[in-house]
Parts: C-alpha cells; structure tokens; sequence
C-alpha cells in the first residue's frame, strides 16, 4: 500500500512534510520486506542529517536495514514507543509506527517520489 499525501524515497521511507516539519518512517513495501521489526534504533533529538545519510536502523528476523534521512535536517522528536513496542512500524508504518520528526533546513520534498511515482518505481523492482 502506498499512502497518498506522503512523499517517498527509492530507499523506501516515506516523508510527511507540515510547515518546516518532516515526519519520517518507513513504507510499507520496506516493512513487508524485512518481516516482523524486532528492534529499531533511533536518533538522538538534536542530531543533525543530510538529505540520504543514515539515520536509523531497523531489525527484523530476516535482515538489518538504514534507514537514510529524506531531506536535510535536524531531530526534534523520535517515536519512543517503537523502541519497546517495535512490532507497531509492522502494524501501523504510515501511522503510529512513524520514527523521527525533523525540522527542515533545506529544501524539504526536493527529489522525493510522489505516490504515483513511488508506485511506478516499486512496478519495476
């Protein structure tokens, strides 16, 4: 399912950009693609990223993926929740299995998928 509304990386997380605010997680091709998340290391807040730099880790029974930065900015909130409760990005990835708000310092959106580009991007895999 790709949720419309959102904005997407060929990484496959998915960006949700409010004003200079980007809530960040991962699609659901990625979700179903690693299994059930075990684990998920977050960021501290206050951390800063480039747009595709490393900001993330999830584990599954199946594999360990990055999960990149869609745009530049810096941390102002992680979901502490998916710490205990990894299994809700399984449940929920577009909602309460969101991982990190960041405050935009460039050009938010710039080289993100829409959904219908993301959809026609995962055709091709």
């Amino acid at each position: 399912m790709v949720k419309e509304g959102l904005l997407y990386t060929k990484e496959h997380e998915w960006a949700k950009i409010e004003g200079d605010t980007v809530t960040v997680g991962i699609t659901d091709h990625a979700q179903e693609a690693l299994g059930e998340v075990t684990f998920v290391e977050l960021p501290p807040v206050g951390r800063e990223f480039s747009q595709g730099g490393e900001m993330a880790v999830v584990e599954s029974s199946k594999a360990a993926s990055d999960v990149y930065s869609p745009v530049t900015g810096k941390v102002i909130a992680v979901n502490t929740e998916i710490a205990t409760h990894p299994s809700m990005v399984n449940e929920d990835c577009y909602g309460k299995g969101w991982m990190v708000k960041l405050k935009a310092t460039k050009d938010a959106g710039k080289g993100l998928l829409s959904a219908k580009e993301y959809q026609e991007y995962l055709k091709g895999l």
